[in-house]
């Protein structure tokens, strides 16, 4: 479906090659502060053509506020946001009509609903992503008003250069706790903080990018400053809710929180993270939980990783076979990222924020009914 939350609810719509992409955000509270000013850094830094390791596609993906808001305030009714697709290419194409691309969805889509988008990946395509982001704009938004939430995610692998993610690595802890999303986009083009693996990164993509191939990486976000106690019993544990908001995103593979795994390795006596008391306030000596204990919130830093294969589309020939089952030769065209990692930064922070706004709403419910009857 194309909706995601339960009572901070997200609707996207939109295709990659259609006249517009956006959403309907339905639960954000009223007479919040809210202009396109607030939502339109986070798409810039999702936009393409943003350096020469990304896709040369000239979309400014300027957002336009439709409804839900009034003299900048919002009324508490649906927020319905619109990105303009400015710059279509649907004719680099048409090779798909005939040839559906290796690992992409060009295939399943058709077997699904027996019709697929002429042009591009369709809903598949990360052009989807744009209403996610601006409907995690708002999240976040709210989320910094309640209580200073702080979301910041960087590139942390390319291919087989990664930085130490190890949990008890001191290092990857203290930048936890002190990366800034302006200290995260100093270091273009790739995102990534750590000076001693950012330029072989940037170096990897742009040797792929020249082979005309692409390779993955992995994403890491870190979330400050969360509510205790979000999070649901059983299904709907607050890492079970923030794995399915990743794994939506497209090109994913893979999601850890935590010690991830790293933490099959130790013993739990190792693993374990004790409890001390500073001020009142219950707090951990490590942070191997990854912020979260039984599904809900704990009150440290909330940090995971998310893997993104290398892109599907490549303008390498490649060997497939026509929709009417020949053999044959695929070339795509089009305009495509070798890797996709540094524009997926902001797509990670929106979709966290998006899990944390819904968490949220539902605990507060909560707590008002145990007003009410207490």
């Amino acid at each position: 479906m194309s909706s995601f939350g339960q009572v901070f609810r997200v609707t996207t719509y939109g295709e990659s090659h259609c006249k517009s992409v956006g959403c309907i955000v339905d639960g954000v509270p009223p007479n919040m502060s809210l202009t396109e000013e607030d939502i339109q850094p986070q798409l810039t830094r999702r936009r393409p053509g943003q350096s020469k390791l990304t896709t040369p596609r000239d979309e400014k993906d300027r957002v336009e506020i439709q409804s839900g808001t009034e003299n900048g305030k919002t009324l508490g009714t649906p927020i319905g946001m619109i990105v303009r697709n400015e710059d279509q290419r649907p004719k680099d194409y048409k090779e798909t009509d005939v040839y559906p691309r290796p690992s992409h969805a060009d295939y399943t889509y058709l077997q699904k609903y027996g019709i697929k988008a002429s042009s591009g990946g369709g809903r598949s395509s990360a052009r989807e992503t744009i209403g996610r982001v601006a409907a995690g704009a708002v999240a976040e938004k709210f989320l910094k008003q309640l209580n200073n939430v702080e979301i910041v995610a960087f590139v942390s692998a390319v291919g087989d250069v990664s930085i130490n993610r190890n949990p008890t690595n001191p290092e990857f802890q203290n930048l936890l706790q002190t990366i800034t999303r302006e200290t995260v986009d100093a270091n273009q083009p790739m995102r990534c903080p750590v000076e001693s693996v950012r330029d072989q990164m940037a170096e990897i993509v742009t040797n792929f990018k020249h082979k005309q191939d692409s390779i993955g990486g992995v994403v890491t976000c870190v979330i400050r400053n969360c509510p205790i106690g979000l999070g649901e019993p059983a299904f709907d544990k607050l890492e079970a809710l923030l794995a399915h908001a990743m794994l939506s995103i497209p090109a994913t593979k893979g999601f850890e929180i935590g010690s991830g795994f790293e933490g099959t390795r130790i013993p739990g006596s190792q693993h374990n993270d004790p409890f001390y008391v500073e001020d009142g306030k219950f707090k951990t000596r490590t942070n191997n939980s990854g912020g979260i204990q039984g599904g809900i919130s704990n009150g440290e830093n909330i940090y995971f990783s998310v893997a993104f294969k290398p892109p599907a589309t490549i303008s390498q020939e490649q060997q497939t076979a026509s929709y009417e089952g020949v053999d044959g030769v695929l070339a795509a065209k089009g305009r495509h990222d070798p890797n996709v990692t540094p524009r997926a930064v902001p797509i990670v922070e929106a979709m966290a924020a998006l899990v944390l706004a819904d968490a949220v709403l539902i605990q507060k419910s909560r707590e008002f009914a145990l007003s009410v009857v207490s």
